[in-house]
């Protein structure tokens, strides 16, 4: 599988495309306006407690308050024998009342784990961790793990050996090799921890200084933000087409990824680098509910607060030889089609999938591996239940940035989100309603009705009846008045 990342750059954005066998997997935007705010740690002061929900508001210099629960965070665990001199072990909070782990007007340091999504704040945790190229730092705990995608036992061994060698040089902290570091060099990783602690360390000096309420390490940008997490031995090409932003990932790569630097290319063409690729094609797409499947079958996708629904439909696809084979090879391809839309959009949180009905269970099976397989791709983590007797395949996906929707999109002003709109005709009729009340209760000569063109000529041609009824009812006259700017479903009924 050849892999490619395309970096766009304009003075108030930045995208980055991840390309595998030139087919958009993934899409990834930052607006100057409104940068995320994963991985960035604050200095924050205790706002409000909440014993009821076990969780605290934290004011951390944003505009909302963000949202500490008592499981992340961190406390020394309380030992009934305590050696003198020995440290204490940390543990999650959650077993405690909050109101002992926490109190009002507390400063604290913390790092924002999901951005502020909707009407929700930030959700910040105490257990820190700071990235570098191979490892992550956890200052507050003292453990070794390697990531579960690196597999083989031998090299899993080889790397804590490694890490547990250095450790004494860096007391008090805990690592975590990334899936990038299966089969890196030891001298790597001696730099990423020299590195990490330097990094600590400023954090830890400006924390004692800055007032609560101020940011005191800031994540790397989208662009740098990739090449540390995203790039690894099956990235073939970068293509920047910013010279200044290509400069500067150069630098980047030949400082913390030498073997990286040669792959990274300046895009010159006067062709924007989406539309060569035909990346800005797939971003119109993947905003849309529907998704077409190769073989004429397709998906429904509808995105909720609550959850992400997806139907699978057979459509056009009738297949060859008998309607079971035709819902397994459709619902094979949308297993496929689904992980890419969910890695496209970056959906998260709750999200129910429902495939087609089939009743042979090795089917059923087949298409679960079939998700869970393309999954593994997947950087986000995500767990999977079983086909549920309803058919209904049960998953979560884990959010920490808005979805492209959300960050491309905002509300439709008339509809107000529902996806649909009150026809003409009801529209009509609630305006029949509304100037009976005010001639109940005002005196008028007559009625102006200010709506939009769709409600006046339906007045005008097939109402025109019901309003000289009207007219006769309440012995006043009524006209209609066009308002080009109204939306269907606004309408002002005017006194004269």
């Amino acid at each position: 599988m050849s892999e490619e990342i395309l970096i766009n750059v304009t003075p108030r954005e930045t995208r980055v495309a991840v390309l595998e066998n030139g087919v958009l997997q993934e899409i990834y935007v930052e607006r100057a306006s409104r940068l995320g705010l994963v991985s960035n740690i604050y200095k924050g002061r205790v706002a409000r407690v909440l014993p009821g929900m076990q969780a605290a508001f934290i004011d951390i210099g944003l505009e909302r308050a963000a949202f500490l629960h008592a499981s992340d965070i961190l406390v020394p665990e309380q030992a009934e024998s305590e050696v003198p001199g020995e440290e204490k072990p940390l543990e999650r909070g959650e077993h405690k009342p909050i109101n002992e782990l926490v109190h009002e007007g507390q400063s604290i340091m913390v790092q924002v784990v999901k951005d502020p999504l909707g009407t929700k704040g930030a959700r910040l945790t105490t257990e820190i961790s700071i990235p570098a190229r191979f490892l992550v730092l956890m200052p507050d705990l003292k453990h070794i793990g390697v990531s579960q995608k690196i597999e083989s036992e031998i090299e899993r061994q080889r790397l804590k050996d490694l890490l547990s060698k250095y450790a004494p040089q860096f007391p008090q902290a805990g690592y975590i090799v990334r899936t990038v570091g299966d089969g890196a060099l030891e001298e790597a990783f001696h730099a990423d921890m020299a590195f990490l602690h330097k990094v600590w360390a400023s954090i830890q000096e400006r924390a004692r200084t800055e007032p609560p309420g101020t940011l005191i390490h800031e994540d790397l940008r989208l662009a740098m933000r990739t090449m540390r997490d995203m790039v690894g031995g099956e990235v073939e090409k970068v293509r920047i087409d910013s010279r200044e932003t290509y400069q500067k990932v150069v630098k980047f790569a030949t400082k913390f990824i030498p073997e990286l630097a040669p792959r990274i290319e300046h895009y010159p063409g006067e062709r924007p680098i989406f539309d060569l690729y035909g990346v800005e094609d797939e971003i119109q797409k993947s905003l849309e509910r529907k998704v077409q499947l190769k073989s004429g079958g397709y998906l429904i996708i509808d995105q909720t607060e609550a959850m992400t629904t997806i139907d699978v439909n057979t459509g056009a696809f009738v297949g060859s030889r008998n309607l079971e084979e035709t819902i397994f090879k459709t619902n094979l391809e949308a297993a496929q089609s689904i992980v890419r839309q969910l890695r496209l959009r970056n959906l998260g949180g709750i999200i129910i999938i429902d495939f087609i009905d089939m009743q042979d269970p090795e089917h059923r099976r087949q298409v679960l591996r079939a998700l869970e397989k393309k999954l593994e791709k997947d950087h986000a983590k995500s767990q999977i239940s079983e086909v549920s007797n309803l058919g209904l395949v049960e998953m979560t996906r884990k959010r920490t940035r808005e979805s492209l929707a959300h960050i491309l999109c905002e509300t439709c002003p008339t509809c107000q989100g529902r996806g649909s709109i009150k026809t003409a005709e009801t529209i009509c009729y609630e305006i029949f309603r509304e100037i009976l009340r005010e001639a109940r209760q005002y005196e008028a000569q007559r009625f102006l009705v200010l709506a939009s063109q769709e409600v006046a000529d339906r007045m005008l041609d097939e109402e025109s009846a019901s309003v000289a009824e009207l007219e006769t009812f309440i012995g006043k006259s009524v006209t209609f008045q066009v308002e080009t700017q109204y939306a269907q479903e606004q309408f002002d009924v005017v006194l004269l």
